[in-house]
């Protein structure tokens, strides 16, 4: 019956209602799966790019020393290198920091000489070089190979191939120590913030500048499999780790940039909770339209014995109908607009501003799953609504006045 009611509205007066709830459905359904998938992928591009600087768990000593000078601890520790009694650690390196000055003949800087050894995990800076190659190192000698950004060979006029002398000041000696590096890669992440400060390099140059021993390190850097293990790996592996060793996860390293993202869920929460309104709304006006326009049709259904509850689910099924070729269409509205931003990057963004230069989409698919079943189940509970209307009306008026 429900078959055919559709079928005899589509000529009828409710036929364009009907096609602007679809169209509306089709716009809520489409524009929530965008934000979605838009929030995910932003978040995960700001994930990756923080990650590659300092992975997703940073063990270090502990020290009251808020510069970038580390404080050297023992290479020799129970987690490194990973094996497979650590399921949830992708991988783990070695890592140390010192602040220092480049200097050219009219121009001088301040960067951060982040060192690293042969377990550098290079892949993301890979696929974030503009020319050259990520710097080598050697298990027996000391590579003088560096790797800058964009934003420091910008503004110093260095191009790959080019030699660069920079200064450090270590423990309380006055006069500064030089060292002479290659530059071998320039990159350029798009978070400027960290670009503007951080090179890479030998981590050996930074134990003889601080006089470590072979086996000393400035920490550990983790790279998880799952981001969302993140806290509670870290608590964990702090329970674990000696007193003298100090766990921060990125989210403690960096809570401004976290925070900053978890208000972009704020704005998706108020764009899915319009959506999900404007298309309840056409849908109670559809159904409101379809009984008062089949009046006769259900005192003819009354007088003939049915429940009014039957009668409701005879209207139910039809507005779930329109409510599922409206999903229908913005499903594959979204899919098109999505597979095309992530396989063209169309819309195009201020890096400095975004600290990307385009549009991320990342689709997630049990999301968008519960997304579709959540709208339908709340457009039927508020559909329910207008449905108890068909309570009050009579058979006898309903059939007279037809």
């Amino acid at each position: 019956m429900a078959h055919r009611l559709a079928s005899g509205t589509s000529k009828g007066v409710s036929s364009v209602i009907i096609r602007l709830a679809i169209i509306s459905v089709a716009l809520g359904i489409s524009v929530m799966m965008i934000s979605i998938s838009i929030l995910g992928g932003f978040r995960h591009e700001i994930q990756e790019k923080i990650t590659a600087y300092t992975g997703h768990i940073r063990i270090s000593g502990y020290t009251s020393n808020a510069s970038f000078e580390a404080t050297p601890i023992s290479v020799n520790q129970k987690f490194y290198p990973w094996n497979d009694q650590l399921p949830p650690i992708r991988h783990i390196q070695q890592f140390a920091t010192k602040a220092g000055i480049i200097k050219t003949n009219d121009q001088i800087m301040g960067v951060v000489f982040k060192g690293v050894t042969t377990d550098f995990d290079s892949s993301f800076f890979h696929k974030k070089l503009i020319s050259g190659h990520c710097p080598r190192t050697y298990d027996s000698a000391t590579s003088n190979e560096v790797m800058i950004s964009e934003a420091i060979a910008r503004n110093l006029g260095f191009k790959t191939g080019d030699p660069m002398r920079i200064w450090f000041i270590t423990g309380n000696e006055l006069i500064p120590r030089g060292r002479k590096l290659t530059i071998c890669g320039i990159y350029d992440t798009g978070l400027e913030e960290f670009d503007q400060l951080y090179l890479l390099g030998d981590l050996r140059h930074l134990k003889r500048l601080n006089n470590w021993d072979e086996d000393q390190t400035g920490g550990f850097e983790i790279f998880l499999n799952d981001f969302s293990q993140i806290d509670d790996y870290g608590n964990r592996l702090y329970e674990v780790t000696n007193y003298d060793l100090d766990v921060k996860t990125i989210k403690q390293l960096y809570p401004q940039i976290f925070d900053w993202l978890d208000l972009q869920n704020i704005n998706v929460v108020v764009i899915l909770g319009l959506m999900v309104f404007v298309a309840a709304i056409a849908l109670v006006s559809v159904l409101l339209v379809l009984i008062l326009e089949q009046t006769n049709f259900i005192g003819i259904l009354k007088a003939m014995g049915a429940s009014s509850r039957k009668i409701r689910q005879i209207f139910l099924i039809q507005a779930a109908r329109i409510a599922l070729t409206g999903m229908i269409w913005g499903n594959t509205i979204a899919a098109v607009l999505i597979g095309v931003q992530m396989n063209w990057k169309i819309i195009r963004l201020p890096q400095e501003a975004y600290y990307v230069s385009y549009v991320p989409v990342l689709v997630n698919w049990p999301q968008m799953i519960l997304l579709n079943i959540g709208a339908l189940i709340i457009c039927v509970i508020i559909l329910t609504l207008p449905a108890l209307l068909i309570e009050r009306i009579s058979p006898v008026k309903a059939i007279r006045f037809s």
